[in-house]
């Protein structure tokens, strides 16, 4: 998932990726506590992207993810649903299944089951929020890139991989 943040009063930027592993390491949060750290940025400041990402529609994840989740905040439980994919991507598959995995990808239970799904931008929203982001500052692209994938490559969809990119910049002033 990339996250683009921008302080435009101290004229800094970052841009994080952040996938289950980094989101469980509280990469976000950690985020703005650097950009706070090395260039003074307030947090009510900060402007935040979330591009498009795999979604809890499709992000089909085990125990493992779970576990690894552990202590992350007050609303973890919140981020994992449980059950198959949702209606949308279930049609999706139905009428894409040249494009349906032959196995599972990583994050999958021991006998490659999906226990849960993972809704990451919940986690970065919290992450955010908990780093003192106001939520008017947070914008969220509102794709699944396994939902949409004329649009974006998604490897656990399509089983292959392509690239994607997100920018942030100033312009000189």
């Amino acid at each position: 998932m990339p996250i683009l943040m921008v302080d435009a009063k101290l004229r800094a930027i970052a841009a994080v990726h952040a996938g289950w592993r980094g989101a469980a390491k509280r990469i976000v949060e950690k985020s703005v506590g650097e950009m706070r750290r090395l260039f003074g940025s307030r947090s009510r400041d900060i402007l935040v992207a979330v591009g498009p990402s795999i979604r809890a529609c499709c992000y089909e994840v085990g125990e493992e993810v779970r576990n690894a989740f552990g202590g992350c905040g007050a609303s973890d439980s919140s981020y994992f649903l449980e059950g198959p994919p949702d209606d949308q991507a279930q049609a999706f598959s139905r009428k894409n299944p040249s494009l349906s995995l032959t196995s599972k990808p990583p994050g999958h239970g021991s006998q490659g089951e999906a226990l849960f799904r993972l809704d990451l931008v919940a986690v970065a929203r919290d992450q955010l929020r908990a780093a003192g982001v106001p939520a008017l500052n947070i914008e969220v692209a509102d794709f699944c890139t396994a939902c949409h994938i004329d649009l974006f490559f998604s490897h656990r969809k399509e089983g292959q991989t392509g690239r994607a990119m997100a920018v942030v910049g100033i312009r000189r002033g």
